[in-house]
């Protein structure tokens, strides 16, 4: 076999195996935004959830340091707590 010949089919496999190198690593990289984009959006619900239950926390210290421990308050706290996740479970 010619050393040309053999050469222009090792150029045309190489040719073939980087552009398939190429489009699957672009495929990989658009998996991996979108796989980042998830992550900030729950990052952000599990961070607004968590100031709503900090400020519930806040009440409730609030409620026992002036009313003493009562499980009133430890109710009321759940209660809302409870009522957040079903209305956000409704709304999905």
């Amino acid at each position: 076999m010619d050393p040309f010949l053999k050469m222009d089919i090792f150029f045309a496999v190489t040719t073939v195996v980087v552009v398939l190198f190429g489009v699957l690593s672009c495929v990989a990289l658009a998996c991996l935004i979108r796989l980042f984009i998830t992550l900030n959006r729950i990052a952000s619900e599990v961070h607004e959830e968590a100031e709503e239950i900090r400020a519930d926390l806040d009440v409730m210290r609030r409620k026992t340091k002036r009313e003493g421990l009562r499980l009133a308050h430890l109710l009321t706290f759940f209660g809302k707590t409870a009522k957040r996740a079903t209305k956000r479970k409704r709304a999905s």
